[in-house]
């Protein structure tokens, strides 16, 4: 049976904007400007939308998005899903990498298994928290018990070559949008033979890195800029309109929204600050995004335990207020844990219309739940470290503001850990080494389970360590059930049972603003997974 689902993603928009502006460069080069850097292009290890972006640039998975960001062919031309959905068969087209090698299924099974040996930070995508691959959720755990998985352990793993056009895909429990899956980064291939003769440089290079997609790295400059041009060999390179790509990295806005002005950027993002300044300039850009920020307690620490201390801190928030006034970007305050526009049910509504809403801004009841707590600990006050990385804009702002909030309670002392993001995840909170920290998350596919194993026991991101075996329970119900009306009431009750517990407390949903060139059309900009696509990017002369 030949299955090709055409999945909006959820928020998905192809820009198609008239704006004044910008437009010094090249007509057949695009400048795109963003705050963070590249962290490196290789789809075992890189995590960040940034890497996505520009990963997604060379490289193109099984599945793609077109246009409208609806899910299309990639290097796949042909899918058939079994009866039982269990068995998913992709045939390849023609496609080359870089080198002039051709791209072969076992580019895939090679790119699969390695995420897995590495335990990459997208390997439980593979397992039962994402694809739900044949044999990943045991390799997991032989990892993580500290056993080196060997070839004859990594070929458990349900994912075949048959022959070089053919790769076949075994699951456990059939995965509704798994074409969506098949678009991001992790799932990627990787040459085999390029890929080991790199070694630990893989990735990080712009000669570490092979390109089967739209374009090819020419250069990369960690913390500057990065260049690619048109990969005239790629298989579809007639959809391709642009010469060349331009990255400028680690731009604050204040700065890139200048050199867009002066015409050296077609595309800048702009934060609350600048705002006010664009808001009714013809080239001001704002769309909804589906980055939840929120705040993760570390229930490793004793007073964290305590239900009514993470009660206090959520009726403490003042959501509508910090996005409307402060913010002022098109951000939203946070009802629930999944967000607006992520994922529609059975009946056509979406999650967050179906679900209830957990959260509400009251000083005085915030009070009286602190009250409860220092009570119930024995304390007359507590002091809490709040952590926050300052180069993941608004972050500090959120940070700032969830200060003045916190310290308005009485009984309540409230350390600032100011850090980078880096730090910020792969130190102190994946140490345990912080009280409350601000985070956020972008969902990777268009299912509320994106969010909802974050709060699963043993998740790699719940760094909280908040658990609950009927919360577990509920979840691993989702994952075996058919019923699509039972699994979205299973979401639902898994939702509640968190929230009402505050295992983390939700803050707001981020708006996206910028700035762009009058004369791009087609920026493909996504809610879920890689936030943008340049493929089809037209810069009309």
């Amino acid at each position: 049976m030949k299955k090709l689902v055409s999945v909006l993603m959820a928020g998905t928009m192809a820009l198609s904007l008239a704006a004044c502006g910008s437009g010094k460069d090249n007509a057949n080069t695009f400048t795109f400007a963003n705050e963070l850097d590249i962290k490196n292009l290789d789809s075992s290890d890189a995590d960040d939308g940034m890497s996505f972006n520009a990963m997604h640039a060379v490289i193109d998975g099984l599945m793609d998005v077109d246009k409208d960001g609806k899910v299309t062919y990639g290097i796949a031309k042909e899918h058939t899903v079994s009866d039982d959905g269990l068995t998913h068969t992709f045939v390849l087209r023609d496609a080359k990498w870089s080198n002039g090698d051709p791209v072969r299924a076992q580019d895939f099974v090679y790119a699969w298994q390695r995420i897995l040996k590495k335990s990459g930070n997208y390997a439980y995508m593979m397992g039962s928290d994402g694809a739900h691959l044949a044999g990943a959720d045991e390799l997991m755990a032989k990892n993580e018990a500290g056993s080196e998985l060997t070839q004859e352990d990594l070929d458990t793993l349900g994912v075949k070559a048959v022959d070089d056009q053919t790769l076949v895909v075994r699951l456990t429990s059939p995965v509704s949008y798994f074409e969506e899956l098949m678009t991001f980064p992790c799932y990627f291939p990787q040459n085999e033979k390029f890929t080991e003769e790199q070694g630990q440089n893989y990735g990080k290079s712009a000669d570490a890195i092979l390109s089967n997609g739209s374009f090819v790295m020419e250069s990369w400059e960690p913390g500057s800029k990065a260049v690619f041009t048109k990969n005239e060999d790629y298989w579809d390179a007639d959809s391709v309109k642009l010469d060349k790509l331009v990255m400028n990295l680690v731009q604050e806005p204040t700065v890139a929204a200048q050199n867009f002005d002066s015409g050296n950027n077609d595309y800048a993002p702009i934060d609350s600050d600048l705002v006010d300044k664009y808001k009714d300039n013809d080239a001001f850009w704002n769309v909804k995004s589906g980055f939840l920020f929120y705040v993760m307690p570390n229930l490793q620490n004793a007073d964290l335990q305590n239900q009514n201390l993470r009660k206090a801190l959520s009726l403490a928030i003042d959501r509508e207020d910090f996005a409307q006034n402060v913010l002022k970007d098109g951000s939203i305050e946070a009802n629930g844990f999944v967000p607006e526009d992520l994922s529609k049910g059975p009946n056509g509504e979406d999650f967050r219309e179906d679900a209830k809403d957990f959260t509400t801004y009251d000083a005085n009841a915030a009070q009286e739940a602190l009250n409860q707590a220092l009570q119930e600990l024995g304390k007359s006050e507590v002091t809490l470290r709040l952590l926050y990385g300052t180069d993941e804009s608004p972050m500090d702002t959120m940070a700032t503001y969830l200060q003045n909030a916190f310290t308005k309670l009485a009984g309540l002392n409230i350390e600032m850990v100011a850090t980078t993001k880096q730090d910020r995840i792969y130190n102190k909170e994946a140490n345990g080494d912080f009280d409350l920290a601000c985070t956020r998350w972008g969902p990777d596919y268009g299912d509320p389970t994106t969010y909802l194993y974050l709060m699963k026991t043993g998740n790699n991101n719940n760094y909280g360590k908040w658990s609950n075996e009927q919360y577990d329970a509920l979840l691993n119900q989702v994952n075996t059930e058919l019923d699509v009306q039972k699994r979205w009431d299973l979401m639902l009750q898994a939702e509640e049972l968190a929230m009402n517990d505050y295992a983390n407390i939700p803050v707001f949903q981020k708006g996206n603003t910028a700035l762009l060139n009058p004369k791009v059309k087609d920026l493909v900009n996504q809610q879920v997974g890689t936030p943008f696509t340049f493929k089809y990017v037209n810069k009309e002369g």
